[in-house]
């Protein structure tokens, strides 16, 4: 494992999945990062790539070919390489290998740099074709925040609150995790999520049409809480396992088959589409209080 630190953020990231695995405030000993209780859920922070979510059947076409490939990809479960370090700053890079090459013919590097400054960490994402042919992708992020983020509230006491006033559906997500066909009503004239357990019964809140590109993690009963800035990700996903402790902001440049997919690669909601020699860049990033 790695870390970076600024006096004020102390961060810990692991070379598996690039993933996080703390984030402290050394000066309040506060942790805002779920503690991947294998109870509920043990994972932290997934990288999401070269898909979001699942696939139909868990598989696709590309140029003919069938290809299996797991729920959200292969990046989050890889051993990536660490590639830069500065003092506030720590880049993981994975490249196309003998295990991706069996399942995404793509020839790729894909890094994922983490950034301090002040109270924000910054997380940024960046997918490069290697290859003489177009490369087809999603990448997302999946951090898990922990609510209640202080001893003296419970998890109802905690609520998210959206940059705009959201008119706005949620897509539901069926029982072999593909999206359905229509949308349910969600957020109506309000720019305010109520936190509760229940919530989250029926899997993923997801959303493809926020106008908010920011949401912050609040409570009436405390100072502390978070703020997530995610502009250029079309996609947004809230989740938390069925009674957990922790809420996941999911920021994503791609979603998950619907239930209707075709399974051609090209085809699919949310691809993006990359010529030979070019780079793609994406980030988010989160203020602490």
């Amino acid at each position: 494992m790695q870390q970076i630190t600024n006096g004020l953020l102390q961060i810990t990231i692991t070379e598996k999945g690039a993933e996080l695995e703390s984030i402290l405030n050394t000066q309040t000993g506060l942790e805002y990062l779920w503690n991947a209780d294998p109870a509920f859920w043990p994972k932290k922070s997934p990288v999401l790539f070269p898909i979001v979510g699942g696939l139909k059947d868990n598989a696709y076409r590309y140029q003919g070919k069938n290809y299996q490939l797991g729920r959200h990809g292969f990046a989050r479960e890889s051993v990536y390489a660490v590639s830069a370090q500065t003092e506030n700053s720590i880049t993981y890079t994975l490249t196309t290998n003998v295990a991706t090459a069996n399942i995404y013919p793509f020839d790729f590097s894909f890094s994922v740099t983490y950034t301090i400054d002040g109270n924000t960490l910054f997380c940024s994402y960046e997918v490069e074709n290697r290859g003489s042919e177009a490369l087809y992708f999603s990448c997302g992020g999946h951090p898990a925040f922990n609510i209640p983020l202080t001893k003296e509230t419970g998890f109802t006491d905690w609520y998210l609150q959206f940059e705009q006033v959201e008119n706005t559906p949620r897509w539901p997500i069926g029982p072999d995790g593909l999206i359905l066909d229509h949308s349910i009503p969600c957020l109506e004239n309000t720019n305010r999520l109520p936190l509760t357990k229940p919530l989250f019964y029926g899997d993923a809140l997801v959303f493809k049409d926020l106008k908010s590109t920011s949401i912050s993690i609040l409570s009436d009963k405390s100072e502390n809480g978070l703020t997530m800035n995610f502009e250029g990700f079309p996609y947004y996903g809230i989740w938390s396992f069925k009674d957990a402790d922790f809420v996941c902001l999911e920021p994503w440049c791609g979603i998950a088959d619907t239930i209707n997919s075709t399974g051609v690669l090209q085809e699919k909601e949310g691809i993006i589409f990359l010529e030979p020699n070019n780079i793609w860049k994406r980030g988010w990033d989160v203020a602490f209080f």
